[in-house]
């Protein structure tokens, strides 16, 4: 996976989980799924800053614990 990876195409979806009240946001592009095996992840307060970049299956393993509730409270 390229660290290269160019994002202006991404189309980014806001987490359910993030308030309309400039909380903790976190935005995910499933644009380069398929042709790049690659979920980047950015703050949605800072689009212009940099964006992690998973696997398409860490990303959806990742997700998957979350949903279980299995990650332990901060």
């Amino acid at each position: 996976m390229s660290a290269d990876l160019d994002l202006t195409a991404a189309e980014w979806i806001r987490s359910s989980y993030s308030d309309a009240n400039g909380g903790q946001c976190v935005e995910f592009s499933r644009t380069f799924a398929q042709t790049h095996d690659a979920i980047p992840v950015r703050d949605s307060k800072n689009p212009h800053g940099p964006a992690l970049i998973f696997s398409a299956q860490g990303w959806s393993s990742f997700v998957s614990t979350l949903m279980r509730g299995e990650l332990p409270a901060a």
